[in-house]
């Protein structure tokens, strides 16, 4: 007999809104995120993914529709959502006092269960000093103190609301290692960044936001399926670059005497073997470069369209 492991949907919204009189916040989001997935939230600031969290956590009342979290309603019962939530804010506001060693007993009281040790290590890994008081702390500190009380708790879900503001380059690989540690052991992440790249590095699914509403919503591996790759073609001379026809499916954005600089949306094979068949001295084929996408979904809707 062959048993297949269900995959649960952690969180749901169904045409969720938020208006403030006649200003958009978010307006028909539906979300779907399974358990164990690192969920990506991506778009520029002031498109609305600080909001749309705000709503999954129970600190605004939507004005239309509904989010649930492991099957519990986000407004009605946010108070027992919080249990199995961690949270890190978008912009970390915290005591002057605080310190990784005081903040830990403050964060177990409110989780009922003991979190020295796991916060400890926390803090050995991001190497903060568990000593040392916000009032002391560079922004990167913070964030890392902010992070450390979000993941303390070894909770079903946690929410990052811009979790890499302020660390360095090395501590981002850090927190990007740690996360998918936890999704591998069953964790789910909602990541949200207004940052292509590290959700391109870190995420499984992405939805992008415009102007308060979801604009895609699919997984990172079809979104590379449909993204250009940039070509360059050098020829042997600057005759047989004039004399070529491009393929189909390759777009030539700039053409300068014996070479080509293009973007290719087809089967990378196709390419090649027209390739072959040119009088080329060189060539280069990039990644599915996604940048493409993104900025597809951001034009005017005049261009767009």
């Amino acid at each position: 007999m062959r048993y297949c492991r269900v995959v649960m949907a952690i969180l749901t919204t169904r045409a969720l809104g938020k208006r403030y009189g006649t200003n958009v916040g978010v307006e028909d989001v539906n979300l779907e995120v399974q358990s164990g997935a690192i969920f990506g939230f991506l778009g520029p600031n002031g498109a609305g993914k600080t909001t749309a969290i705000r709503l999954l956590l129970g600190f605004l009342k939507p004005t239309s529709g509904e989010a649930r979290i492991l099957g519990l309603d986000c407004w009605r019962q946010s108070h027992l959502i919080k249990h199995d939530v961690g949270y890190l804010a978008g912009d970390v506001r915290l005591y002057p006092w605080l310190t990784v060693r005081n903040a830990l007993p403050i964060l177990a009281g409110a989780r009922k269960r003991n979190l020295d040790a796991a916060g400890l290590a926390l803090a050995e890994r991001f190497a903060l000093d568990p000593d040392k008081p916000v009032r002391k702390m560079s922004r990167g500190m913070r964030q890392k103190l902010g992070l450390i009380l979000a993941l303390a708790h070894e909770s079903k879900l946690i929410v990052l609301d811009e979790p890499t503001s302020g660390l360095d380059p090395l501590m981002q690989l850090n927190l990007a290692d740690l996360l998918r540690e936890r999704a591998a052991d069953g964790c789910t992440i909602f990541f949200s960044s207004h940052t292509l790249s590290e959700v391109e590095q870190l995420c499984d699914r992405v939805a992008i936001v415009r102007e308060g509403r979801i604009v895609t919503d699919e997984p990172l591996d079809e979104m590379r399926r449909r993204a250009r790759r940039r070509v360059e073609v050098r020829f042997e001379t600057e005759a047989d670059a004039a004399a070529a026809v491009p393929p189909e499916h390759l777009e030539i954005v700039h053409r300068d005497k014996d070479r080509w600089h293009a973007e290719f949306d087809g089967e990378a094979g196709s390419l090649t073997r027209w390739l072959g068949a040119q009088s080329i001295r060189d060539f280069t084929i990039g990644p599915p470069d996604l940048e493409t996408i993104f900025r597809a979904f951001y034009r005017p809707e005049q261009e767009s369209s």
